[in-house]
């Protein structure tokens, strides 16, 4: 069984928030000022995003940006 890093949990919960929103790739990236393609390799787990970049995603998402990395509750 692998292990899933914290790149991959976060992206699982970025994506999982993105949705619950009913938002699209293209419109979240719009909201947040980043690229569609860096939304998709964030959620994917392939890019690990800076703090200024995850704090973008955290005012896109109306949360807190120390709610957006508390990946403790992600457990695959």
């Amino acid at each position: 069984m692998t292990s899933i890093n914290i790149n991959e949990k976060l992206g699982i919960k970025i994506r999982f928030l993105r949705i619950k929103m009913k938002l699209s790739q293209e419109q979240f990236s719009e909201l947040a000022g980043l690229s569609k393609n860096s939304i998709g390799m964030i959620e994917r787990g392939q890019m690990s995003p800076t703090l200024e970049t995850l704090e973008k995603i955290a005012n896109a998402l109306n949360i807190e940006l120390k709610e957006l990395v508390d990946v403790s509750k992600i457990d695959l």
